[in-house]
């Protein structure tokens, strides 16, 4: 009795549940064939409706397709129309917000680890404090005026004070750097490249440089160096931006800052260490790494960041950035294996600092021709950027004396000035179109343009270097040095080994 009762309920139960959805079929098609209607009559009244004399036409349904489809592909909307997603296209500024994240923790705590690490353990803490430093002075710089200065009007040369202090910026605006990509995330993607440029150049100088004088160092640049550099490799109207401004002096292409980053934080270290002079016992006494681990974690940080220093240079989610992703993921890895295998043929053995140091170059060699360059053309700029930097590092140093604590001529100005010409010779419209219209005399273009960043970079480097030796003065004391900046510069100690 009790299995019939069941039976019947359950039979009852399939009966109602038919009713039910034959009901919501119905509605739902009444429904469907409402908003067609309607649709269908919004459109006919948006094509026929004549817009107010110099206001932007309604859109028609085709159009509002195309936006679509150009939100999808990250190009253009429709022009002159009032889009109907006019903000900024959630994947694409996804991805953006992704890769500025990315990008900051090159820095933080990526090169701080990765410097950290080369260092004597006496000074770990000051390479820590350098890295955070930099961060927030140049924050404070990039909102008060570096952005509008790089990035707003002005000449080719430099920009102007539009836009300081985000003057007329919003976050659902569009357009300062791409068509997808909110104009915020497009300011605070460039402030992480901002950042982690000066940063570099200390590199050379650790272990005996004043943080007062990193400090003031920094700032000068910024405004001698970094922020009309990027201006004229970046902004619309730049004398080195091939890609946006038709009339450019030089019409070079740098994907992701093989010139603005790379070659001037490198060349800029070498002057600086030259000035600033060797440490204390340098060539007499052993300054090897206090932690190869830190520094391998370090480069691995470096690594994953900089795929958002690259694809991210793609300002979009798009085939670009996939090919950006591609060629970075390409030459770091086989760089890497290069450099090691080039120190176990000249020295007997690979080391973990071989590896690290072939990575971050074939990091550096590709940033420029990233989105510029198919893979078999990285995996050769990676052979490349495997030997030409190790002998730097390795041989040149040695032959001329000077000392560049870790490396940051050797591998970013050697490096990036390799990878600023190479990109002249392997570019191609397969990987990206735009160099098309820029292939006659690219590697003559890519030429001057490095000449140029290194001008700029050596000759502004050596004034403001003795400007702040005159002033305040660039080196710790013996004493201060001796003890170590840690304990010296910020009273503090790396490792307490109770």
């Amino acid at each position: 009795m009790l299995i019939k009762t069941k039976t019947l309920a359950n039979i009852a139960a399939v009966i109602i549940a038919a009713g039910s959805l034959s009901l919501s079929s119905a509605l739902a098609q009444e429904a469907t064939t409402t908003l067609v209607e309607e649709a269908t009559t919004t459109a006919v009244v948006v094509e026929t409706t004549a817009s107010p004399a110099g206001a932007p036409a309604e859109p028609s349904v085709e159009q509002r397709l195309a936006d679509l489809e150009a939100y999808v592909n990250n190009g253009a909307r429709t022009p002159d129309v009032v889009s109907k997603i006019a903000g900024p296209g959630p994947g694409h500024n996804a991805w953006q917000m992704t890769s500025t994240a990315l990008v900051l923790f090159m820095t933080l705590p990526g090169l701080a680890l990765f410097y950290g690490g080369l260092v004597r353990s006496k000074n770990v803490l000051s390479v820590l404090a350098m890295t955070m430093g930099i961060a927030g002075l140049v924050t404070i710089l990039w909102f008060l005026c570096g952005y509008s200065l790089t990035f707003s009007g002005g000449n080719a040369f430099l920009g102007d004070f539009a836009q300081a202090c985000f003057n007329g910026m919003k976050p659902g605006n569009v357009g300062a750097g791409y068509y997808w990509i909110s104009d915020y995330i497009w300011a605070m993607f460039q402030l992480t490249f901002a950042i982690i440029t000066p940063a570099l150049i200390f590199g050379a100088t650790a272990e005996r440089m004043k943080f007062s004088a990193v400090l003031l160092f920094t700032a000068i640049w910024m405004f001698v160096v970094y922020f009309p550099l990027a201006h004229m490799v970046w902004a619309v109207n730049g004398f080195m931006c091939g890609p946006l401004n038709p009339d450019a002096g030089i019409k070079a292409i740098d994907f992701a800052g093989g010139t603005v980053v790379h070659m001037s934080s490198g060349w800029s270290a070498l002057v600086l260490c030259i000035i600033l002079g060797p440490r204390l016992g340098f060539g007499k006494q052993q300054m090897a790494p206090h932690s190869m681990v830190l520094c391998m974690i370090g480069t691995g940080m470096l690594f994953v960041g900089w795929f958002g220093f690259n694809a991210g240079s793609a300002l979009g989610a798009d085939a670009i950035a996939s090919n950006a992703f591609t060629t970075t993921f390409l030459c770091a890895a086989t760089a890497g294996f290069v450099w090691a295998g080039v120190e176990w043929i000249t020295r007997g053995k690979p080391s973990v600092l071989g590896f690290c140091s072939g990575i971050v170059s074939g990091l550096v060699v590709i940033t420029p021709a990233a989105g510029f360059v198919t893979p078999a053309s990285a995996m050769i700029m990676a052979v490349a950027g495997g030997i030409i930097p190790f002998f730097g590092v390795v041989y040149l140093k040695k032959m001329l004396g000077y000392d560049d604590a870790l490396d940051t001529f050797g591998v970013h100005g050697i490096g990036g000035t390799l990878g600023a010409i190479l990109t002249g010779v392997f570019a191609s419209a397969e990987a990206n179109p735009v160099v098309e219209g820029l292939k006659e005399g690219l590697l003559m273009n890519q030429i001057k343009a490095s000449i140029l960043t290194i001008v700029l970079a050596v000759v502004a480097t050596a004034i403001i270097a003795y400007i702040v030796k005159f002033t305040i003065g660039l080196r710790a004391t013996e004493e201060q040095e001796s003890l170590g900046l840690d304990t010296s510069e910020h009273g503090e100690e790396g490792y307490l080994m109770d």
